[in-house]
């Protein structure tokens, strides 16, 4: 894999180089996330996707971010045209809500990714009920919700709300990233961690190998996904199925939301048109790049975009006969 994206990586900088200055084709901006997640290589294969193609009028570059957050930064400034964003993000954006003061109406949709699967992970001898509710009993223990600022962070405040969860008090948060959150859950530092990630994720993995049956991945019930989805409609059901992770014997529902791929709506019609074709066009690719790009299909292309569709994806999508909301048509 890193071969892989230093090629990548290689590639985009001299396709860069080579359309400089020449008028040719504009090189537009691809944000995605940390190098160590899903968004970063999934972001390098589409640039270079876009790098191969002759008859391509336009270049891609991917960055690597801090994630959701700093992309939706990246695109209101317009230094960055496409990104890799979680769904509730963009909802927060279009909108000006939850952490994001000011509404950010240029950004469009192209398609939802793979699921952003929640994996709310509790030391077993503290597990009652099973289900994400076992963290309003928690006492006051360690507890880690990810890195300050990140998505996870966001996320995971915000179903905690929705359950009416009082972080403050029943939990001592810490901040950390997924590999220190399994490296302190097993040293006995924390007494779980909260990792949305498409699976199976590495951290949750090793912590699996490390400490088996003496950690639970939490259960959401009906009624938790009912009170996660009242005001963003964004999360459904997802079965972790047995043998997902290590020593992991019986399957899990847990709950999703999509990753959403948007871009500026400034960005023209036919450019967008082109990019969304050579997503869909080279799905296979991107599988043989990251497994969790193996729960895409066409089909599923348009369900958890909170934002309208940009026109040049409105025009593939129709070309294809998929059947577009009515929500997805405004804007």
């Amino acid at each position: 894999m890193l071969r892989f994206i230093a090629l990548c990586m290689l590639s985009v900088c001299i396709v860069s180089a080579c359309t400089d200055g020449t008028g040719e084709r504009r090189t537009y901006v691809l944000t995605t996330g940390t190098t160590g997640g899903t968004f970063y290589p999934v972001g390098v294969a589409l640039s270079t996707l876009v790098s191969a193609l002759d008859e391509a009028d336009f270049a891609l570059t991917a960055i690597s971010s801090a994630g959701s957050m700093e992309n939706i930064k990246l695109l209101r400034d317009n230094q960055a045209q496409f990104g890799l964003i979680l769904a509730i993000f963009a909802a927060w954006a279009y909108d000006g809500e939850g952490p994001i003061r000011n509404p950010q109406r240029h950004i469009r949709g192209i398609s939802a990714m793979w699921p952003n699967v929640e994996h709310f992970v509790l030391r077993s001898d503290l597990v009652t009920d099973g289900t994400v509710s076992d963290l309003a009993k928690l006492g006051g223990e360690r507890y880690s919700i990810g890195m300050r600022n990140s998505g996870a962070e966001q996320t995971g405040f915000y179903i905690f709300d929705a359950l009416g969860i009082d972080y403050n008090e029943d939990l001592s948060i810490a901040y950390m990233g997924y590999g220190p959150s399994a490296n302190a859950l097993q040293d006995g530092n924390i007494v779980g961690m909260n990792v949305p990630a498409g699976p199976p994720v590495t951290a949750i993995t090793r912590a699996f190998a490390l400490l088996g049956e003496r950690m639970t991945i939490l259960n959401f019930s009906a009624e938790e996904l009912t009170a996660i989805n009242q005001e963003f409609p964004l999360w459904n059901f997802y079965e972790l199925a047995a043998g997902t992770y290590p020593l992991q014997e019986e399957p899990i529902t847990t709950a999703y939301s999509p990753n959403v791929f948007v871009v500026r709506e400034d960005v023209s019609e036919d450019i967008v048109y082109n990019m969304t074709k050579l997503l869909w066009d080279n799905l296979a690719t991107l599988q043989e790049i990251h497994s969790a790009t193996k729960a895409m299909a066409i089909e599923e292309a348009l369900k958890g975009i909170p934002v309208p569709l940009h026109p040049g994806a409105l025009r593939y999508y129709q070309e294809q006969g998929v059947e577009i909301p009515e929500h997805l048509l405004g804007g």
